[in-house]
């Protein structure tokens, strides 16, 4: 599976049902009264972390999610249905952020955390819940709430207790292949690995951790140069590293400055992580070679060779027992409260002037309002024209010089204006 750890998606919740204008209609019940049912409640939009993901690819062929709109309200106070809330999977640490904003709404780090990213909107409410003592009979109803639509961006950093370093060829993919049951492509040529690999380990106690193979880096990559820069940031997360130096290669030593000094480029956090100094290949060099590592990079190192698993066994139980040492790191990530989630609203409105005595009116909420309005019904009508006149439509109208006999339309509606009846 091609490993994708960046994607952006468009979320749409469910559009609320409308209202019902409906009355009781019983034989020997004279009068029935209102009875129109409410609209049910558009479906929400929810991010589910899953741990058996391991990659954004999914959202590679589908990048566009909406939730189903909820049901109009039917006669007889029948309310409509209400729509399945969708939940979409992504991989454990996956970091959520809006694009319109900028801002990271989610951090999602442990198994079936969920978070809201688009709510369903409201469900309009029939004529039978605007009946009182005084107005009996109401001719009008709501429509329902519109769908909130957003951009997201996703992005993937691995969730792993140690992350495993080292140059390309360092062996990398040959340790974690004789330590855990993950099997990583293996080669000799440099950057056999161009996916990170995730790995679990198996301590003696029979609890395990997650080591983290990251692409090799090389000189510049916290500039963007080789492989490991795309990489780094999957690293963040892990208690310690895991530094792999190949042993055989001519100065060892410079190597392992060199990625030292991309991982304080990178970030600082990372360059003040804990490190495990490991030499890899001590059954292809000689004893001399051996003294002279030791001499170099001090004797708190382990020896090691992957390949015939010389020492693995001690180095294994160290690295168990500084996971057990060392606590996961408290995260950087700032997460902003997500009021986008919730928004709703779509109250703002433009007036196009169409014509010298022609005015369109657009806008969510008064194209919805308008869609549940009846011209013939004259209750229906004022409601509506009330309606406008509290958003202040009317006011706008006559900043743009309206005059008494233009048209107005919005949506299927066409309306004469005349300011005594509107301001009346």
């Amino acid at each position: 599976m091609k490993f994708i750890d960046k994607s952006k998606i468009r979320v749409v919740s469910g559009r609320g049902g409308n209202g019902m204008v409906a009355w009781r209609r019983e034989k020997y019940v004279d009068k029935g009264g209102p009875a129109g049912g409410d609209g049910g409640r558009g479906g929400d939009v929810y991010l589910i972390a899953d741990e058996n993901m391991s990659t954004l690819m999914d959202f590679k062929h589908k990048s566009v999610f909406k939730a189903k709109g909820g049901e109009n309200g039917g006669i007889k106070n029948m309310h409509g249905r209400c729509a399945e809330d969708l939940y979409i999977k992504v991989p454990v640490g996956t970091v959520v952020k809006d694009v319109k904003t900028g801002n990271i709404i989610a951090d999602l780090t442990h198994h079936e955390q969920t978070v809201l990213v688009a709510k369903g909107g409201r469900g309009g409410r029939g004529n039978a819940r605007f009946a009182t003592a005084q107005k009996r009979a109401p001719q009008f109803c709501e429509p329902g709430e519109p769908p909130i639509e957003r951009e997201l961006f996703l992005e993937l950093k691995l969730i792993a207790d140690v992350g495993l370093l080292g140059m390309p060829n360092a062996g990398k993919s040959t340790l974690i292949s004789r330590i855990s049951s993950a099997k990583p492509k293996i080669a000799d040529y440099p950057f056999t690995t161009l996916i990170p690999n995730l790995g679990v380990v198996t301590k003696r106690s029979g609890d395990g951790y997650v080591v983290a193979d990251i692409p090799g880096l090389i000189e510049g990559a916290s500039e963007g140069v080789g492989l490991g820069h795309d990489f780094l940031r999957h690293v963040e997360r892990c208690r310690f590293l895991l530094h792999l130096i190949d042993g055989t290669e001519d100065n060892p030593y410079e190597n392992y400055k060199k990625i030292n000094l991309e991982l304080e480029k990178y970030s600082e956090r990372l360059a003040n992580l804990y490190q495990i100094v490991v030499i890899n290949k001590i059954d292809a060099i000689d004893e001399s070679k051996i003294a002279e590592l030791k001499k170099q990079f001090g004797s708190d190192i382990f020896m090691i060779s992957a390949v015939t698993g010389e020492n693995l066994d001690k180095l294994l139980d160290f690295v168990g027992e500084k996971v057990d040492e060392i606590p996961k790191p408290e995260t950087e990530i700032i997460v902003e409260e997500d009021l986008g989630a919730y928004n709703n609203d779509d109250s703002t409105f433009e007036i196009i002037k169409a014509a010298k005595d022609t005015y369109i009116i657009q806008g969510g909420k008064i194209e919805r309002i308008a869609g549940v309005t009846d011209e013939r019904n004259s209750e229906q009508v004022i409601r509506f024209q009330n309606i406008l006149k509290g958003m202040g439509v009317f006011d706008e109208l006559t900043q743009k010089g309206i005059k008494d006999g233009d048209t107005i339309i919005i949506g299927h509606l066409e309306f004469v204006f005349y300011a005594d009846e509107m301001y009346g």
